[in-house]
């Protein structure tokens, strides 16, 4: 398999053999390290490689160059190989210029020179977008192999739990591939039915669930003990982070996630307002990070699996999982998030998975080129969404309920989609209906303002509205407000709520009316629905579990 390209381009000859000497010395072993000496010959070599089908996992680009600079080339390159990972060589003087280079045409990073030396001042900086990038390459063989029809829902399914898992695979279309056809015909011997997953070895396993499938790849479903000091159930940001501070402080903790480590905000195409990332980061990179720093401290991580029901017996609590084994814990974290509300339009709820899909669905993207692509909602999500389907779609079209924008999204946010090209706000809209055979083709709109009603054809509608809480398996034990979110601390009031709380002190900030059991994130009635403050409610309650476990 020919080795991914860093290319690196600066038009001084001695800079230039610096730099490259410092790559080779770093990334030969996994990396081709190319260079060329002026912006137009980067942009050959790019060429060749994109005409070749070789990939390039980073450009690395001095700024002052003549005729063209480095944002330009930087700016060209990321038109070839958009997912490749694009690095600004700039002078102190340049600072403003690099940090507007960034905002205006997504530079992942930028460096200063001098560099030295490169193991403090070069090489953890492309270690981590080398680590980013290499964590979605998908190098086109190898791994699994899913065959399945591109509008089918359990082809999509599988797709999304491959892809939120960090699962390499590639996607074989029924309707497009030889290959596909010819894995389907000799597992059709066997009465198969799609789609169907290629394992490395060969076994093929048919119409599989994402339980089915975890078994296969290594996942673990299972827990090792019968009881741990921390039980966490739910590995959103919250989750992560209270795995992470709870098991790096000495407990022994499990994390127990119904689909993929990350939560909801593992489907965010980009995060760009959180604390240390200047270019921001997707969510499936804060996912990665997290889970492998979690698992560095020895969380287990169990995924898929669901919590069914819950026992509390003395200071003891008992989760039921869905595959009818148990769990024991002396504190548990509730961080299970909240799921995206169905969309009610008629229509909506038979082409889920097959044009229809609530989150960003990242999986499909590389299918709207050409498409336009309709967006419901209008919180940061949905905003993030759009200007991460504007970079393959035709055209992105956003469908907002209220009479304006800035009303849940950010500020940052809202201007950059009123200044995208490829972006258009529908204010006062609704979707009333969704039409199609076997999958998405036509939606219907009104129009709250004069009451009219039109059509627009699109084969892709990613929906973004309201939250409901996952809470509905904690029965009556643990108090919750009247939409279903977990009460804690302050607002729980002591004549409903904590009428049987045994103990003298009165609960912790972030603890239920069940002593020892708490709750953060979004989750928790009240929280502010950001992912910082997710990750801060997370860390801050292991200080109130250790006050807990002090007690017993």
């Amino acid at each position: 398999m020919t080795k991914p390209a860093i290319l690196a381009v600066d038009d001084d000859p001695q800079v230039l053999r610096a730099i490259a000497r410092d790559l080779r010395r770093r990334y030969s072993d996994t990396y081709r390290i190319l260079r060329a000496g002026s912006a137009q010959e980067g942009l050959e070599v790019t060429d060749t490689l994109k005409d070749r089908g070789d990939p390039v996992a980073l450009f690395l680009s001095d700024q002052r160059m003549p005729q063209m600079d480095g944002v330009g080339f930087l700016s060209e390159a990321m038109l070839r190989f958009p997912r490749a990972k694009r690095a600004l060589l700039t002078a102190y003087a340049d600072t403003e210029a690099a940090i507007a280079a960034i905002n205006r045409s997504q530079i992942d990073y930028y460096l200063l020179k001098p560099w030295d030396p490169p193991d403090q001042k070069l090489y953890p900086i492309l270690d981590d977008l080398l680590a980013d990038w290499q964590a979605g390459y998908r190098p086109g063989f190898g791994g699994l192999r899913v065959v399945g029809d591109r509008w089918s829902a359990q082809s999509h399914t599988i797709k999304d739990f491959l892809a939120r898992n960090q699962i390499p695979y590639t996607f074989l279309d029924i309707e497009s591939s030889d290959e596909a056809r010819d894995i389907v015909q000799k597992a059709s011997e066997n009465g198969a039915t799609l789609p169907v997953v290629v394992l490395p070895g060969g076994e093929r396993l048919i119409a599989p669930t994402p339980s089915d499938l975890a078994t296969h790849v290594g996942l673990q479903t299972h827990a090792e003990e019968p009881f741990y000091d921390l039980a966490i159930v739910g590995g959103g940001p919250a989750g992560l982070a209270s795995a992470v501070y709870g098991a790096s402080e000495g407990l022994k903790t499990v994390l127990l996630e119904q689909q993929a480590p990350g939560g909801q905000a593992g489907t965010s195409s980009r995060i760009e307002n959180y604390l240390g990332f200047p270019s921001g980061l997707s969510g499936d990179d804060l996912a990665r990070r997290a889970t492998a720093q979690a698992r560095r401290f020895g969380v287990e991580i169990l995924a898929p699996q669901s919590v069914e029901g819950l026992r509390i017996e003395g200071p003891y609590k008992h989760l039921l999982l869905s595959d009818g084994s148990e769990v024991a814990c002396h504190t548990l974290m509730l961080s299970m998030g909240v799921s995206w509300r169905k969309l009610t339009a008629d229509g909506a709820t038979p082409l889920a998975g097959r044009g229809v899909y609530y989150g960003a669905a990242m999986t499909e993207a590389m299918y709207c080129e050409e498409e336009e692509v309709y967006i419901v909602g209008a919180g940061n999500s949905a905003g993030q969404a759009a200007m991460f389907f504007a970079d393959y779609a035709k055209r992105v079209v956003m469908v907002v309920r209220g009479d304006s924008l800035e009303a849940k999204m950010s500020h940052y946010l809202v201007r950059r989609i009123y200044e995208h090209e490829r972006i258009d706000v529908l204010l006062n809209t609704e979707v009333r209906a969704c039409h199609g055979d076997g999958h998405l083709e036509k939606l219907t709109l009104h129009n709250k303002n004069d009451g009219t009603s039109s059509d627009a054809e699109s084969r892709y509608l990613f929906v973004f509205i309201g939250a409901a809480p996952r809470t509905d398996w904690l029965g009556e034990a643990v108090a919750r407000d009247d939409r279903g979110f977990v009460l804690t601390g302050p607002d729980l009031d002591p004549e409903r709520h904590l009428k049987s709380w045994p103990l003298e002190r009165a609960p912790f900030l972030l603890e239920t009316n069940v002593p020892g059991i708490f709750a953060s994130g979004d989750v928790r009635s009240g929280s502010v629905k950001r992912v910082a403050s997710a990750v801060g409610e997370g860390s801050v309650a292991v200080y109130f579990m250790h006050r807990f476990l002090a007690s017993l």
